[in-house]
C-alpha cells in the first residue's frame, strides 16, 4: 500500500509512533477540509451563474410585461374611443390607473407599518422567558 498524500509505502500503524499517526491524521483532515471547501466554491460558482442568468431573464420578462400592460391600456383607450371622444377615453383610463395606484399605495403602506419594527419580537420574548426560567431554576437549586 502507498501513502495517499506522500505516495510512499505505508508502514503498518503498529510500527508508527503516536506523533506520526496524529500528524498524518491532521494532514489528512486538513486536506479533506480544503477539498470540501474547493468543492463548495465550485458548486456555489455554478449555482451563482445559473441564478444570475435566471434573474436577468426574469427581469427581461418583467420589462416586456410592462410594455404589454402599456399596450393593453392603449388598446382600452382605442376601444373606448369607439363610443366616446378620444380625449375622454384617455382621461377615463388615466383616472382609473391613478385611482388603482393610490389604492395599492395605501395597502402597501399598511403592510409596511405592520412590519415595523423589523425585530423578531416573538423570538426575543421567548428568549427572555427562557433566560428567566433558567435563572429561576438556578435560584431554586441553590436554595435546596
Amino acid at each position: 500500500m502507498a501513502d495517499v498524500l506522500n505516495g510512499s509505502p505505508v508502514r503498518p500503524a503498529t510500527d508508527q509512533s503516536t506523533s506520526e499517526l496524529v500528524q498524518k491524521a491532521s494532514e489528512q483532515l486538513s486536506r479533506l477540509v480544503k477539498d470540501e471547501i474547493a468543492l463548495a466554491k465550485a458548486e456555489l460558482t455554478e449555482k451563482g451563474k445559473h441564478a444570475g442568468i435566471g434573474v436577468g431573464l426574469f427581469g427581461g420578462g418583467g420589462v416586456l410585461a410592462l410594455y404589454g400592460v402599456g399596450a393593453l391600456f392603449a388598446t382600452l383607450i382605442i376601444v373606448l374611443d369607439l363610443f366616446l371622444p378620444l380625449w375622454l377615453a384617455a382621461l377615463i383610463i388615466t383616472v382609473v390607473l391613478f385611482a388603482t395606484a393610490g389604492v395599492l399605495a395605501l395597502l402597501g403602506k399598511k403592510q409596511v407599518t405592520q412590519a415595523v419594527p423589523p425585530e423578531p419580537s416573538a423570538a426575543i420574548a421567548s428568549a427572555k422567558a427562557d433566560v428567566d426560567e433558567v435563572k429561576h431554576a438556578i435560584k431554586t437549586r441553590s436554595r435546596a
